[in-house]
């Protein structure tokens, strides 16, 4: 079984959701601004609210992500335990994931983290539908 490959796999989207939830939040008071209506949309909202909300209850829990936990076991699964049988995809993407740092101020960068996400739901609130006027012209 490719568990190398899977393990990467794991990690990407590991790195995906980081993406998610670091990227959305910069996207949120541009989009505002430019207009974009997906960004005022109550699913993107609520998804990444609940992301970060996920992520710090895990980190105060002392839980690590269980994309880390099924990424970790895969790579013990193809015998992959040190790092010199690293992936190009796992050497880079876990230089930008994994941080050495205690959890406890794993945990308390994320609250403040989503602090800064509460701010931007009150600031710019999620609306449907949305009050900007689209860009198109309506559908028939």
């Amino acid at each position: 079984m490719p568990y190398t490959a899977l393990a990467d796999a794991v990690l990407a989207l590991h790195f995906g959701v980081v993406v998610f939830v670091v990227g959305g939040l910069l996207v949120i008071p541009f989009g505002h601004a430019l207009g974009w209506l997906w960004v005022c949309s109550w699913r993107f909202r609520l998804l990444h609210v609940l992301a970060i909300a996920f992520i710090s209850g895990q980190a105060w829990l002392g839980q690590l992500c269980p994309l880390t936990h099924l990424e970790f076991w895969l790579r013990r699964q193809a015998g992959v335990a040190s790092q010199e049988g690293q992936s190009f995809i796992q050497h880079w993407l876990e230089r930008w994931l994994y941080v050495d740092a205690p959890l406890w101020a794993l945990a308390l960068a994320y609250t403040v983290f989503g602090l800064l996400v509460a701010a931007a739901w009150w600031r710019y609130p999620p609306r449907y539908p949305p009050r900007y006027p689209t860009r198109y012209p309506p559908r028939a």
